[in-house]
Protein backbone atom coordinates (compact mmCIF):
# COMPACT_ATOMS: atom_id res chain seq x y z
CA UNK A 1 0.00 0.00 0.00
CA UNK A 2 1.30 3.34 -1.20
CA UNK A 3 -0.10 6.61 -0.53
CA UNK A 4 1.34 9.28 -3.35
CA UNK A 5 1.53 13.28 -1.90
CA UNK A 6 2.45 16.05 -4.10
CA UNK A 7 4.55 13.34 -5.63
CA UNK A 8 6.25 11.82 -2.29
CA UNK A 9 5.29 8.33 -2.12
CA UNK A 10 4.44 7.57 1.49
CA UNK A 11 4.86 3.19 2.09
CA UNK A 12 4.34 2.37 5.75
CA UNK A 13 7.46 0.98 7.50
CA UNK A 14 7.60 -2.37 8.41
CA UNK A 15 10.50 -3.36 11.05
CA UNK A 16 12.16 -6.69 10.82
CA UNK A 17 10.33 -7.80 13.98
CA UNK A 18 6.27 -7.16 12.68
CA UNK A 19 7.22 -9.10 9.85
CA UNK A 20 6.95 -12.44 10.63
CA UNK A 21 3.50 -11.76 12.86
CA UNK A 22 1.81 -13.21 10.12
CA UNK A 23 3.72 -16.56 9.82
CA UNK A 24 4.19 -17.22 13.63
CA UNK A 25 0.37 -16.39 13.77
CA UNK A 26 -0.37 -19.08 10.98
CA UNK A 27 2.05 -21.61 12.89
CA UNK A 28 -0.04 -20.76 15.96
CA UNK A 29 -3.43 -21.50 14.54
CA UNK A 30 -1.83 -24.46 13.12
CA UNK A 31 -0.58 -25.90 16.66
CA UNK A 32 -4.03 -25.42 18.38
CA UNK A 33 -5.89 -27.06 15.03
CA UNK A 34 -3.96 -30.47 15.43
CA UNK A 35 -3.86 -30.50 19.01
CA UNK A 36 -7.75 -30.21 18.99
CA UNK A 37 -7.60 -32.91 16.46
CA UNK A 38 -4.86 -34.88 18.68
CA UNK A 39 -7.11 -34.38 21.76
CA UNK A 40 -10.83 -34.36 20.31
CA UNK A 41 -10.43 -37.58 18.15
CA UNK A 42 -12.41 -37.38 14.83
CA UNK A 43 -12.16 -40.79 14.47
CA UNK A 44 -14.50 -41.64 16.89
CA UNK A 45 -17.89 -41.57 16.15
CA UNK A 46 -20.07 -39.38 17.81
CA UNK A 47 -17.12 -37.02 18.99
CA UNK A 48 -17.33 -33.38 19.61
CA UNK A 49 -16.40 -32.59 16.06
CA UNK A 50 -19.24 -31.73 13.08
CA UNK A 51 -19.57 -34.10 10.68
CA UNK A 52 -19.03 -33.12 6.97
CA UNK A 53 -22.44 -30.80 5.78
CA UNK A 54 -22.66 -32.51 2.33
CA UNK A 55 -22.39 -35.95 3.78
CA UNK A 56 -24.76 -34.81 6.67
CA UNK A 57 -27.27 -33.73 4.15
CA UNK A 58 -26.56 -35.75 0.91
CA UNK A 59 -24.74 -38.71 2.02
CA UNK A 60 -22.44 -38.56 -0.45
CA UNK A 61 -18.32 -37.85 0.50
CA UNK A 62 -17.41 -34.21 -0.23
CA UNK A 63 -13.65 -33.67 -1.42
CA UNK A 64 -12.59 -32.80 1.98
CA UNK A 65 -14.57 -35.68 3.63
CA UNK A 66 -11.89 -37.17 5.72
CA UNK A 67 -9.66 -34.51 6.15
CA UNK A 68 -9.27 -34.55 9.83
CA UNK A 69 -9.43 -37.88 10.50
CA UNK A 70 -6.70 -37.66 7.66
CA UNK A 71 -4.46 -35.13 10.00
CA UNK A 72 -5.10 -36.70 12.73
CA UNK A 73 -4.20 -40.16 11.33
CA UNK A 74 -0.80 -38.22 10.19
CA UNK A 75 -0.04 -36.56 13.52
CA UNK A 76 -0.57 -40.49 15.06
CA UNK A 77 2.22 -41.50 12.38
CA UNK A 78 -0.28 -43.78 11.08
CA UNK A 79 0.22 -43.04 7.05
CA UNK A 80 -1.97 -46.22 5.84
CA UNK A 81 -4.77 -44.45 7.57
CA UNK A 82 -4.36 -41.26 6.37
CA UNK A 83 -3.97 -42.40 2.90
CA UNK A 84 -7.58 -43.92 3.35
CA UNK A 85 -9.12 -41.29 5.51
CA UNK A 86 -8.74 -38.45 2.22
CA UNK A 87 -5.68 -39.20 -0.08
CA UNK A 88 -5.66 -35.96 -2.14
CA UNK A 89 -5.58 -34.11 1.45
CA UNK A 90 -2.35 -35.03 2.01
CA UNK A 91 -1.30 -33.83 -1.38
CA UNK A 92 -3.00 -30.51 -0.30
CA UNK A 93 -1.39 -30.56 3.38
CA UNK A 94 2.06 -30.98 1.68
CA UNK A 95 1.49 -28.15 -0.78
CA UNK A 96 0.49 -26.05 2.18
CA UNK A 97 3.35 -27.05 3.89
CA UNK A 98 5.71 -26.20 0.95
CA UNK A 99 4.16 -22.65 0.50
CA UNK A 100 4.64 -22.00 4.23
CA UNK A 101 8.01 -22.97 3.70
CA UNK A 102 8.58 -20.89 0.50
CA UNK A 103 6.51 -18.22 2.71
CA UNK A 104 9.14 -17.82 5.71
CA UNK A 105 11.85 -18.39 3.96
CA UNK A 106 11.37 -15.66 1.24
CA UNK A 107 11.06 -13.65 4.69
CA UNK A 108 14.18 -14.71 6.01
CA UNK A 109 15.92 -13.96 2.66
CA UNK A 110 14.32 -11.30 2.52
CA UNK A 111 13.38 -11.70 -1.33
CA UNK A 112 10.74 -13.91 -2.62
CA UNK A 113 11.16 -17.49 -3.21
CA UNK A 114 8.69 -18.93 -5.75
CA UNK A 115 6.25 -22.12 -4.68
CA UNK A 116 3.65 -23.69 -6.24
CA UNK A 117 1.21 -20.52 -5.83
CA UNK A 118 2.97 -19.29 -8.88
CA UNK A 119 2.71 -22.13 -11.31
CA UNK A 120 0.20 -20.27 -13.64
CA UNK A 121 -0.95 -23.99 -14.81
CA UNK A 122 -1.75 -25.17 -11.58
CA UNK A 123 -5.28 -23.79 -11.18
CA UNK A 124 -6.23 -25.42 -14.82
CA UNK A 125 -5.66 -28.93 -12.97
CA UNK A 126 -6.14 -28.59 -9.77
CA UNK A 127 -9.50 -28.21 -9.88
CA UNK A 128 -10.53 -31.20 -12.45
CA UNK A 129 -8.27 -33.00 -9.80
CA UNK A 130 -10.59 -32.08 -7.27
CA UNK A 131 -13.77 -32.86 -9.30
CA UNK A 132 -12.91 -36.15 -10.42
CA UNK A 133 -11.98 -37.13 -6.71
CA UNK A 134 -15.04 -36.29 -5.78
CA UNK A 135 -17.12 -38.04 -8.19
CA UNK A 136 -14.99 -41.50 -7.74
CA UNK A 137 -14.77 -41.83 -4.08
CA UNK A 138 -18.41 -41.28 -4.23
CA UNK A 139 -19.01 -43.89 -6.99
CA UNK A 140 -21.21 -47.40 -5.70
CA UNK A 141 -19.25 -50.16 -6.98
CA UNK A 142 -15.34 -52.14 -6.49
CA UNK A 143 -12.55 -51.14 -6.25
CA UNK A 144 -13.92 -47.24 -5.39
CA UNK A 145 -15.92 -48.33 -2.55
CA UNK A 146 -12.89 -48.35 -0.73
CA UNK A 147 -12.59 -44.94 -0.97
CA UNK A 148 -15.68 -44.15 1.29
CA UNK A 149 -14.82 -42.77 4.18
Amino acid sequence: MALTLTGHTLRPRTSARSQWWAPVGVAGLAVVGCATLWFADPTTPGGILPVCPTKALFGIDCPGCGGMRMVYSLLHGDVGAAVHYNALSIIAVGMMVWGYGAWVLGLARKRPVRSWQHISWLPKVVLPVVLVWFVVRNLPWAPFQALHV
